[in-house]
This record gives structure tokens, C-alpha cells and sequence, in this order.
């Protein structure tokens, strides 16, 4: 059984003038069908207008589908019955961590969800407790949000979802905004979240670095799914990637040109690690 199933799912809205009236439909994601296991880390992947964050969107009933379905564990997302447990289930957390953080200290920001699920008291400050360590932020748990740093925000804001108990956490853009140190801060936390707890993690990004631990790949292109695989193969069609807007890993964008002048080095690659071994390797 699929953790996240989402089948045929087209989604429009309507673009309106300044009088309201309609000018057109737009769909914004069309025909998309997806499946994820649990505990999987998969990235969806495409330039801005693709239709990656209205398909994200979608994955905790913030949207409903036009057409077709999407089930999170088995709960139709267009009923409004299972519309709790869905959000208890999967946890979003987007690309500006201002938007999501309402508390003036962080240990109550975090407690914030766990207290509208109506959560006993004792419980909910165990889990503050459990994800603050998850996310590596106890020392600041008695800070003002506003005086962390964006990467430390985002954490943050990861956090408060963990302390919902989700077993998906949806990020959109998660990075965007963050400078190296804090991508990769943001990024190891969800990593270690995957690992140890087992949380199934959708990443919605254009950065492509950021997805070569992923399990599987999907990319969208004008609200459709055109290339899906794992990293590997996905970042091997440099040229197709090129096609749809896209960039490639900067390693694998490097051998990608070594390749084309002439020099014997594979273009499988994904990491600077990989590629350095490859050099090392040439006579």
C-alpha cells in the first residue's frame, strides 16, 4: 500500500480581471499520478510556474483536486471527514519561515500545533523537548524567533511540524531564502529526521544539489510529470534537463563538459566526491 497515492489529478483555477471577471482557466497541474512509500525521500522537481507547489499544496488538503484523487493513506483528500487526520499525517513546511512562525519564543512556537490537536500538557512539552533536539535548536528554545538567523527559522519551523507526529513532512522551497550554511543546516535536519524516524520527506525545489540523496525524482514541466527516476538517471539526461529549464549538479554539469571535449571520464555522476575520483582515476 502506498503511503501518498496521487492519481490523474488536474487542477485549475480560474484567472479573473479587475472587475472579476473570468479571462481564462489555467491548469495548473495536469494529469499528474504519483506514488510514495513510506519513509521514501522524493523530490519534485521544476522552474517556477511548473505546477511543483500547487501539487504540493495538495498533499495536506490545502487544494482538492478538479479532477482525479489524492490519497494519503487511503484518506481521500476531497472528504472533509479525514481532513484532521491528514494534517496530522502529512506536515508542510514552506519556503519563508516568517509565514509559519506565530510564537514570540521558540519553545512555544513549537508547542503551538501540538496544542490545537489538543494534546495533554505534559505530552506536548516532551515533544517540544523531542524536536528541538531532532532539529538541534534546545539552546535556543527560550529565544525570540526574530533574533535567529533564516537557516535557524526554518529549523524551527521543521520543528513545530515534527512535534505534530507527522509521518510526511512536505517542504516547498524550504532553502530558497537561506544562505549555504543554512541550506545545508536545513537540509541535514531533514536527512537525520528521514533516517532515524523513518518520516517520508517531499521535497519541493529547484535547486538541484539538493536532491542527490533522494530515492526518486519527478519533474514537471507546465503542470505535467515529464522525466521520473532516481537522481542518477534523471541528472544524466543533462541535455533534456536543459530542455525543460533546468539545471544539473554542478559535478555532474562538469563532467558533462569534460565529456564533450574529448576527455574520458563517465557523466554518471553526482557528487564532487565522484567526480574527483574520476580524475584521480585518469592517466
Amino acid at each position: 500500500m502506498s503511503m501518498i497515492k496521487i492519481k490523474d489529478v488536474i487542477y485549475e483555477y480560474l484567472r479573473k480581471n479587475e472587475l472579476g471577471e473570468v479571462e481564462e482557466t489555467v491548469q495548473a497541474v495536469d494529469g499528474v499520478t504519483i506514488d510514495i512509500e513510506k519513509g521514501e525521500i522524493v523530490a519534485i522537481l521544476g522552474h517556477n510556474g511548473s505546477g511543483k507547489s500547487t501539487l504540493a499544496k495538495h498533499l495536506n488538503g490545502i487544494l482538492k483536486p478538479t479532477k482525479g484523487a489524492i490519497y494519503i493513506k487511503e484518506m481521500d483528500t476531497k472528504d472533509e471527514k479525514y481532513l484532521l487526520d491528514i494534517r496530522q499525517t502529512t506536515g508542510m513546511v514552506f519556503q519563508n519561515p516568517d509565514n509559519q512562525i506565530i510564537g514570540t519564543v521558540v519553545e512555544e512556537d513549537v508547542a503551538f500545533g501540538p496544542e490545537n490537536l489538543g494534546i495533554p500538557t505534559s505530552e506536548i512539552w516532551e515533544r517540544v523537548e523531542k524536536s528541538l533536539e531532532a532539529v538541534h535548536m534546545t539552546a535556543y528554545r527560550e529565544h525570540s524567533p526574530n533574533k535567529l538567523s533564516g537557516g535557524q527559522k526554518q529549523r524551527i519551523a521543521i520543528a513545530g511540524v515534527v512535534a505534530m507526529e507527522p509521518e510526511c513532512i512536505v517542504l516547498d522551497e524550504p532553502t530558497a531564502m537561506l544562505d549555504p550554511v543554512g541550506r545545508k543546516d536545513v537540509l541535514d535536519a531533514v536527512m537525520e529526521l528521514n533516517e532515524k524516524k523513518n518520516i517520508t520527506i517531499i521535497l519541493i525545489t529547484h535547486n538541484m544539489d539538493e536532491v542527490v540523496f533522494a530515492d526518486k525524482v519527478y519533474v514537471m514541466d507546465h503542470g505535467k510529470v515529464v522525466l521520473k527516476g532516481t537522481p542518477r538517471e534523471i541528472f544524466s539526461n543533462v541535455e533534456v534537463m536543459k530542455q525543460y529549464g533546468l539545471e544539473v549538479p554542478v559535478a555532474t554539469e562538469l563532467a558533462y563538459w569534460l565529456k564533450k571535449e574529448g576527455i574520458d571520464i563517465s557523466t554518471n555522476i553526482l557528487t564532487k566526491e565522484e567526480l574527483v575520483e574520476q580524475l584521480c582515476q585518469l592517466n
